[in-house]
C-alpha cells in the first residue's frame, strides 16, 4: 500500500512550505490531493513530483519552463513555444535574443553580459574605423 501524507507531513518530507505546495497544485505542477477536503492526503507520487520540480529549479529552470516540460511529458507532444523574447540589437550585424520570462537574477546577469558585449563590440568598431582612417 502506498504511503499517505498530510499536507504538513508532505511539506516536511519534501522540505517545501505547504503554501508553495498549494501554489504548485494550483499551477498544475503537482496533482491535487488523493483525498480532498479537511483530511486531504498525498502520496509518494506527490513527493516525487515535488522533488522533480525542486531538481529542475536547481538546474535553473523557471516554473514556466517546468510547467511546459511537464505538460509536454503528459501530452506526449510538444506544444508550440509561445514564450515572449527580448531582442537587443547591438549593431547592424549583431542581435541578441533572451527569454522575457527569465528569473530576475538571471535577467540581471543577461543584461550585464549584453552591456559588456555591446561595449566590446563598440570598442572593436572604433579600432576598425581608426585603422581604415590611417590607410
Amino acid at each position: 500500500m502506498a504511503r499517505e501524507f498530510s499536507l504538513d507531513q508532505l511539506a516536511a518530507a519534501s522540505e517545501t512550505p505547504a503554501r508553495t505546495i498549494r501554489y504548485y497544485i494550483a499551477r498544475g505542477l503537482v496533482k491535487g490531493p488523493s483525498k480532498a477536503g479537511r483530511g486531504a492526503t498525498y502520496t509518494t507520487d506527490h513527493l516525487s513530483a515535488l522533488r522533480q520540480v525542486k531538481h529542475l529549479q536547481a538546474q535553473g529552470k523557471t516554473l514556466g519552463e517546468i510547467e511546459a516540460m511537464l505538460t509536454t511529458a503528459l501530452d506526449g507532444a510538444a506544444s508550440p513555444d509561445a514564450t515572449p523574447w527580448w531582442r537587443y540589437e547591438l549593431g547592424q550585424d549583431v542581435v541578441v535574443m533572451a527569454r522575457a520570462d527569465a528569473s530576475p537574477w538571471r535577467s540581471r546577469l543577461i543584461k550585464e553580459a549584453i552591456r559588456e558585449l555591446a561595449t566590446r563590440l563598440a570598442a572593436s568598431r572604433n579600432r576598425d574605423e581608426e585603422e581604415e582612417n590611417k590607410e
